[in-house]
């Protein structure tokens, strides 16, 4: 996992369930999937891309303390620009049905680099 920005755990467990602190698509060398910049510097960025990658490092969170996809119960996401939802929703509904945890999502003005289009936490009931 890539480092919290910050001092803060990656997850929280209190009273039987796992708190998972805003989780993004850094990997652990803090490069970001789903941004690439070409030999010219021009950034292209992909919410489907990054989305997966939130939710696969969720997923490795919540592994890590015996926990699963499967056991979430409420997720926040946290995108820069709704134009992004169809993709971000897309890719949720590869994880997640209508059966699995409430979500709200929010925009907000920035994250903290300017590749990332998206953030989620996420709160899970521990088997």
């Amino acid at each position: 996992m890539a480092r919290p920005r910050g001092r803060f755990p990656h997850v929280k467990v209190a009273g039987g369930f796992a708190f998972v602190s805003g989780t993004s698509s850094r990997r652990p060398d803090n490069s970001i999937a789903g941004a690439t910049v070409d030999e010219l510097g021009t950034t292209t960025v992909d919410i489907r891309v990054q989305t997966r990658a939130v939710i696969e490092n969720v997923r490795e969170i919540l592994r890590s303390i015996g926990a699963d996809l499967a056991d979430v119960v409420q997720v926040t996401t946290y995108l820069v620009n709704m134009n992004d939802f169809g993709g971000y929703n897309e890719v949720y509904a590869e994880f997640f049905d209508e059966n699995g945890p409430a979500r709200t999502t929010v925009a907000v003005h920035q994250l903290p680099h300017p590749h990332l289009l998206i953030e989620m936490q996420a709160v899970a009931l521990l088997p």
